[in-house]
């Protein structure tokens, strides 16, 4: 049986995460976050005192990092050499170390052959930087979800102030800036958009308008959709849940 596979590319902050699990949640899909996995890759060499910019030393250790995914009640567990390490990945000292270690060949090729697997045996959506161009360019469907720097940046701050995290809202817009430029111009996989992706910004969209823009992609390239969220039953009622109107920027690192 021939799987449908729904790629979504974007910079940094653009809620590729929050979208591609609704989406997912709606259509029954698997959700396989990428970003999450290069963040237990980081988390790893952070735990070993890995320099991330010892490319050598990243790359020659990067073997002894086992990272697979497991789903439990619907959840997606990142696990880490047997190890769930979901709720120890999301700090920024673990998002800035994935966004370094996943430029180096080797951490892609050892999370790209498990993405291709994991897509070969499900429906899934997929979030990242390359999935459209590297990981499953053979993808019906390929949105490239993208906002301005400073909706991105507000959507950061936002999120770490409700935190109660001290945070400088300038800052966070050359974080970000800064975050394109490389992932745009990293030797291996650089973001950019795949050639048929279709271009979604959500800048000035609620989540649920951006879910139905990806919906009507796949609709477009194919995809069969029996009935409405209400249809997909406790399926979309679990991807709703404590999600807000407004688009998180909680993507990944990817």
């Amino acid at each position: 049986m021939k799987h449908f596979n729904i790629a979504i590319d974007g910079p940094a902050g653009a809620g590729k995460s929050t979208i591609a699990r609704r989406a997912a949640g709606q259509l029954g899909f698997v959700y396989v976050d990428t970003g999450a996995m290069y963040r237990a890759m980081a988390l790893y060499f952070l735990r070993k005192g890995i320099n991330p910019a010892d490319e050598e030393a990243v790359s020659r250790t990067c073997s002894e990092a086992e990272v697979s995914i497991r789903y439990q009640d619907g959840a997606q567990q990142v696990l880490l050499n047997g190890e769930d390490v979901s709720g120890q990945i999301r700090t920024e000292e673990v998002g800035k170390t994935a966004s370094v270690v996943s430029a180096y060949m080797p951490v892609r090729e050892k999370l790209t052959e498990l993405q291709k697997e994991l897509a070969a045996r499900e429906n899934v959506i997929m979030d990242g930087r390359d999935i459209g161009t590297c990981v499953l360019p053979q993808a019906p469907a390929k949105i490239y979800l993208t906002a301005s720097v400073e909706v991105r940046a507000l959507r950061r701050f936002r999120e770490l102030t409700e935190k109660g995290e001290a945070c400088d809202l300038e800052e966070i817009k050359k974080d970000i800036a800064n975050r394109d430029w490389k992932d745009m111009h990293r030797e291996h996989a650089p973001l950019k958009q795949a050639e048929d992706a279709v271009v979604v910004d959500s800048s000035q969209m609620t989540i649920d308008q951006v879910v139905e823009a990806i919906l009507a992609v796949a609709k477009e390239k194919g995809l069969k959709i029996a009935g409405d969220c209400e249809a997909a039953g406790a399926a979309c009622e679990e991807a709703d849940s404590g999600a807000s109107d407004a688009v998180r920027s909680e993507d990944s690192e990817a």
